[in-house]
């Protein structure tokens, strides 16, 4: 078909929707109608670089764009931020992405994704950041928030639901592309790691959600086997194009994830984002002598124009409008989110019922603590959602209980609190973290000040500003956690609440695991609520009242010691990734944790069965009878793991997961869809994958197993259908600490 120029782009897309074209066909369409400038100009983006300083800024006005042809109508790259919102103006904020992968709920994450697109869409961008699937491989990560938690299959299956929803309305770019977990030194840091664990442990959830149909990937700032990812051509291209035939485009990190003009482009990192520094410079002059070949600047150009094309071609056609952006429909889903996402470690019986929920006899709370009457929405760094209200705990509770007199106090004073306390029927205690104990960390001194032109690239000049920045990293919000204990004066305000009213509820507020060693013992209840978004006072209210079930599951594990973690240093220019964190690690070494991976308490009890299994290479599916031996409606995750249980100490891997809710008294068989990946190895010389050797072992449950008692064999369609029975070893004998099993929990399998 025949373009004209004016709307090239427009009808470019009505030809791919109305099948006369498609998008490898559009694209070249588009292309041949280009300049060299404009074909040049969609490999970086539109803004000058003198709005550096002006980012924090605009970021939250308007979309950043990459790319745009007015000439053709091409609109370009329109770029918004979205983890837990839109960043444009007033949106709706979410819980933090750790809180919803607490849910353990795909299908509510997709429906999260589907909003984060309309207002994407609704405040004129086309293109979100919202997918964020690194791992967390330790949770004083200060961007642990950002994450789906520990686990590949858990951050796979979430960060595909996101992207499906996102995509409806927006092209979804999953991030941060690869092994970028830890913050204060994310400009700096060399992370080494083996074949089998690279392609095992830290990318498999990101294939998980490129095969979901990710339009978009964004390379990471850090340095992987000693090259910075926009030019790491065995992961861009080897890996991403070549092995997993991802067929989008990739843009850099911002501002400083672009190392190298024309070594990133021939890496496979196709956009340099937002502004136009390296390449502006560098390319054309490049392009002329030759250095860069035509054919790749046409390579990225044609990634670029295809997902553009056949985005817009296949998205909803209805616009949405600006009146949907944090509307009823939108704030009852955050609240809806918020209250799935709690999660209720403790409940211990106090007379003649557990503690919570609250006792409809209730005449007095006392809500104490600095987080109490503070609507916390998390970081303060680019995925910072500025919603048009919020609720804090100690609102949602007064608008929950309107009939009960609710006393509150910051907690300064300990002595205080714990009068007020004393005088109160339950005490409620916030505590926990804020922006500035974690969060994305915008100044560090790692920085590459070479991107602000060549006078900075070597001499005084530049050593003085990497001082100040340097000055500037040790002042800044937000960053790697020092600690991965509440403040002292957290510790101080519960036991003196504790002491002085026995009926005490601590609510947890934070991005990733706190550790309750030095308290916890002293606590009847305790509930970690994170950043629950801009309803999460609701949310909480819910689930302390009863409105709501206590819905979320640990997406990590909670250990009792940080020894028993991986080492974790802020400051390393290097680091070693193995396959060996969380409660693998745990696992492996023999030690207990306070709380495991997938853990939750709720206010009914459910038992669990395996019935059956079908498993091969590509995956398959295991049966579950689910009871509700309680006397209320209430929910469970359905977790299916699997080990080789022929070592000492065997290392649960979750295969599959599924959320049900049940009547009181009912049952129903859940059928489970399990992921073979974490019971096969990849052979680095082949890339193909073949099962791990051991007698596996498929078992379901509540939570992570300490015990493989009661495990079936898990058996390929080659293995004969013997006894199921499993020979035990190292965890056999283990029973489960009996604060785990609760008041109104079933014992954990």
């Amino acid at each position: 078909m025949e373009m004209t120029t004016a709307g090239a782009y427009g009808e470019a897309v009505r030809a791919v929707r109305t099948g006369e074209l498609d998008a490898d066909e559009a694209a070249e369409q588009l292309i041949a109608r280009m300049t060299g400038r404009e074909l040049l100009g969609l490999l970086d983006g539109d803004s000058p670089a003198v709005l550096l300083p002006f980012i924090p800024m605009l970021l939250r006005r308007r979309p950043f764009v990459a790319g745009a042809v007015p000439r053709l109508g091409v609109p370009g790259v329109r770029f918004s931020d979205g983890g837990r919102g839109v960043v444009i103006g007033a949106s709706t904020a979410f819980p933090v992405t750790m809180a919803r992968a607490a849910t353990w709920d795909p299908s509510l994450e997709e429906r999260v994704g589907l909003a984060v697109g309309l207002e994407t869409r609704a405040r004129g961008a086309n293109y979100s950041a919202s997918v964020c699937v690194n791992l967390l491989r330790h949770p004083a990560w200060g961007r642990a928030q950002e994450c789906y938690g520990e686990d590949p299959v858990l951050t796979g299956r979430m960060g595909s639901a996101m992207t499906r929803g996102v995509r409806m309305h927006a092209m979804a770019c999953v991030k941060h592309f690869a092994l970028n977990s830890m913050e204060d030194e994310r400009f700096e840091v060399d992370v080494s790691v083996d074949e089998h664990a690279l392609h095992e442990v830290y990318l498999p959830h990101f294939k998980a959600v490129v095969d979901a149909g990710a339009d978009s990937v964004m390379s990471s700032y850090n340095r992987v086997r000693g090259e910075y990812m926009d030019v790491n051509h065995a992961l861009l291209t080897d890996v991403l194009r070549h092995e997993w035939r991802f067929p989008g485009f990739v843009t850099s990190d911002w501002v400083f994830g672009t190392h190298d003009a024309l070594a990133s482009l021939q890496a496979g990192m196709d956009v340099e984002m937002p502004l136009r520094l390296h390449r502006a410079r560098d390319l054309p002059a490049a392009l002329r002598s030759g250095k860069l070949a035509r054919a790749t600047v046409l390579q990225s150009a044609r990634r670029i124009l295809r997902s553009s094309v056949l985005h817009a071609a296949t998205r909803e056609l209805a616009e949405p409008g600006v009146a949907l952006i944090a509307s009823p429909a939108h704030r009852a889903l955050a609240r809806r989110v918020a209250a799935e996402s709690i999660v209720l470690l403790k409940n211990e019986t106090l007379g003649a019922a557990p503690l919570l929920p609250l006792a409809p006899a209730a005449s007095h709370l006392a809500v104490i603590g600095r987080l109490a009457a503070r609507a916390n929405l998390g970081d303060h760094g680019s995925s910072r959602v500025r919603p048009p209200s919020t609720v804090s705990p100690l609102q949602g509770l007064r608008e929950a209980l309107p009939g009960v007199r609710i006393t509150t106090a910051a907690g300064r004073n300990e002595r205080a609190a714990a009068a007020l306390a004393a005088a109160a029927d339950t005490a409620i205690v916030v505590v926990g973290l804020d922006q500035h104990d974690e969060g994305e960390s915008v100044v560090t001194g790692g920085v590459d000040v070479g991107v602000l032109g060549r006078t900075f690239g070597a001499g005084p000049l530049r050593r003085v500003v990497i001082g100040l920045a340097h000055l500037a990293s040790r002042f800044v919000r937000g960053g790697d956690r020092s600690s991965l204990d509440l403040r002292p004066s957290d510790v101080r305000l519960i036991r003196a609440v504790v002491a002085a009213n026995p009926r005490t509820v601590v609510v947890l507020i934070g991005g990733s695991a706190i550790l309750t060693e030095e308290w916890r013992e002293h606590v009847p209840a305790l509930v970690i609520a994170w950043y629950g978004g801009m309803e999460g006072g609701r949310g909480l209210a819910d689930v302390l009242t009863g409105a709501a079930e206590p819905g979320g599951r640990l997406p990590f594990v909670l250990p009792t010691d940080a020894a028993h973690l991986p080492q974790f240093d802020r400051a390393a220019k290097s680091v070693v990734y193995d396959n060996k964190w969380g409660q693998r690690r745990l696992d492996s070494d023999g030690h207990a944790p306070a709380f495991p991976f997938g853990f939750g308490l709720g206010y009914t009890t459910i038992e669990h069965g395996l019935l059956g299994h079908r498993f091969d290479d590509a995956g398959g599916t295991a049966d579950v009878l689910v009871t509700n031996t309680g006397n209320r409606t209430g929910s469970t995750v359905v977790q299916v793991y699997a080990a080789d249980v022929s070592v000492p100490r065997p290392v649960a891997q979750l295969l599959g997961f599924r959320k049900v809710t049940l009547q009181p008294g009912a049952e129903t068989t859940v059928r489970v869809a399990l992921d073979a990946g974490p019971t096969l190895k990849r052979d680095p010389a082949t890339r193909r994958w073949s099962p791990r050797p051991g007698n596996w072992a498929l078992l379901a449950g509540q939570h992570s197993p300490v015990s493989w008692a009661g495990a079936v064999r898990l058996r390929r369609p080659a293995e004969p259908a013997g006894a199921d029975g499993i020979s035990q070893h190292g965890q056999a004998g283990r029973h489960p600490p009996a604060e785990w099993r609760g008041a109104t929990a079933a014992p954990p399998t």
